[in-house]
């Protein structure tokens, strides 16, 4: 069982944000929902996955359901903020279970772009298929009477988007972590730490009280997951931004970091089934599907 948490709402314009917890990947799957219309949207579900064995599950996938149906709440959006490195998105599966459309940034044509030369499949991964919605930056759509601005945060990808809810709550996927654990990594292709920071730096700006939801955490020091925290938290304790740190000295920082920090286990599997939506690669004569994993490219 996952740990799971809801932030309730605070009031008129403020969702509720139900956060369930992925222990194998460090993610944070999260149910937002709408108090006054029980309008909701699921961001960032996970696919469970066990690369040992190539096996896929859906248990994660399946307390969402639950927990939607036991609060009787109609999903409008099934949300990715980016093609993850770390896990298996959900999204296919939720969409055939709930009849919600699916959802990413605009830019994943451009990721998409850059995973067909990795894998070399030049014919792969035909995003305007595999999503039903492309968001384009400031783009603004509706979970039930709520606003949802589509914010452009780059640097962990390069189309990496963030999605603000309502008036007081920021979904920021792979840029914050928790202010005790610093920032995302900028090392994956497509990803750039100065871009990164101007990305923190804009997240930052909005107003202290807003609620931000971090797309993973690793339980520093042995703590309890954690996920939330407001824009004023990370301004006075995030370890990686106290200071007023520059751009350069993050960078430094952050560049440092990275170069030390192995791949996901799940990366080069996960790729190839978020660039379709969360679809596995087309079964072959067999019936059967396989992955395509490059040999010595990282």
């Amino acid at each position: 069982m996952s740990v799971i948490r809801t932030s309730p709402s605070r009031g008129s314009g403020s969702p509720e944000v139900t956060g369930f917890y992925e222990a194998d990947t460090g993610s944070i799957q999260y149910v937002v929902s709408d108090p006054a219309t029980k309008a909701a949207a699921i961001i960032d579900a996970v696919w469970n996955f066990d690369p040992k064995h190539a096996r896929t599950s859906t248990e994660s996938a399946n307390e969402i359901l639950q927990h939607v149906q036991e609060k009787e709440l109609r999903v409008e959006w099934i949300l990715d903020t980016h093609p993850h490195a770390d896990h298996l998105m959900a999204a296919a599966y939720l969409k055939e279970k709930l009849g919600a459309p699916q959802a990413i940034g605009e830019k994943v044509r451009d990721i998409a772009e850059l995973w067909r030369d990795i894998y070399h499949l030049p014919d792969a991964f035909d995003v305007e298929r595999s999503f039903d919605r492309l968001f384009t930056e400031g783009e603004i759509f509706k979970i039930g009477d709520l606003d949802v601005r589509v914010m452009l945060s780059p640097g962990h990808t390069l189309g990496s988007i963030t999605f603000l809810v309502g008036d007081d709550t920021a979904f920021v996927h792979d840029t914050l972590m928790q202010p005790d654990a610093g920032t995302a990594r900028a090392d994956f292709p497509g990803g750039n730490a100065a871009e990164l920071y101007r990305s923190i730096q804009q997240i930052l700006s909005l107003p202290d009280h807003t609620r931000i939801f971090v797309g993973h955490d690793y339980c520093a020091g042995g703590r309890e997951p954690m996920w939330e925290a407001t824009v004023a938290q990370h301004k006075a304790e995030n370890k990686h931004l106290k200071g007023a740190i520059s751009e350069a000295e993050f960078v430094r920082v952050r560049e440092e970091r990275d170069a030390k920090l192995p791949l996901p286990d799940r990366m080069l599997h996960a790729l190839q089934v978020n660039l379709r939506g969360g679809r596995l690669p087309e079964p072959e004569a067999d019936g059967r599907s396989y992955f395509k994993i490059p040999a010595n490219r990282f």
